[in-house]
């Protein structure tokens, strides 16, 4: 077994999964979106970005893109949630923004892991 490999998919895993334990919930519910998620899902995001950097086939390619546009619409959300008026809470309008950016890289992560399941299943042992 590849231990590289192994490291690699298991961010790439889990980049998806921090995303989607993120988004799930009602839009406009404070209560259903941790902003803990939020960091959390854009760390290992960009950790899974740095990791897809090295590899130059058309995949890999591929691989980079899918996480940048990840890596944006999370920075973007983080960024809208660090800037925006809490003193009265989140406005339901603004955190609907927020998950809306996380859902955006939502698609872009099952872009991401589908690619990987279909490059794994093409490379066979």
């Amino acid at each position: 077994m590849n231990l590289e490999k192994v490291f690699f998919g298991f961010f790439i895993v889990l980049a998806l999964t921090l995303n989607v334990a993120f988004v799930v919930g009602e839009t406009s519910d404070p209560e259903h979106h941790s902003i803990w998620l939020l960091f959390a899902a854009v760390v290992v995001n960009l950790v899974a970005t740095a990791l897809k950097l090295g590899d130059r086939s058309h995949v890999g390619a591929l691989l980079l893109a899918t996480a940048l546009v990840a890596d944006l619409q999370l920075l973007a959300s983080a960024l809208i949630w660090t800037f925006a008026d809490t003193t009265a809470g989140l406005a339901p309008g603004t955190l609907a923004t927020i998950v809306s950016l996380a859902t955006g890289a939502l698609v872009a992560n099952i872009v991401s892991v589908t690619l990987l399941v279909c490059d794994a299943l093409m490379s066979g042992r």
